[in-house]
């Protein structure tokens, strides 16, 4: 039960990435969204994906998918928009 608790509790930012996938967990806005970039806010700074064909293929409040041809994930520390 205390796994279920923390797994629903969590707010720890997070990325993971998987076979042409990236999961970001618990950003705070989107920037924009383009076929060649995604941008994301999070508590403490940016995270930018680069590539070719990006899809969102979820969006929840504070989790999102994308797939395609992920070429980079950039990190920017600091409240960048």
């Amino acid at each position: 039960m205390s796994f279920l608790r923390n797994y629903i509790m969590d707010e720890q930012f997070q990325v993971q990435y998987f076979r042409g996938k990236i999961n970001i967990k618990n950003y705070t806005k989107i920037n924009y969204m383009e076929n060649e970039r995604v941008s994301l806010c999070y508590v403490s700074g940016n995270v930018i994906v680069h590539g070719k064909n990006l899809r969102i293929k979820k969006l929840l409040d504070n989790e999102i998918l994308i797939d395609g041809n992920i070429e980079t994930i950039e990190f920017k520390q600091g409240n960048h928009a």
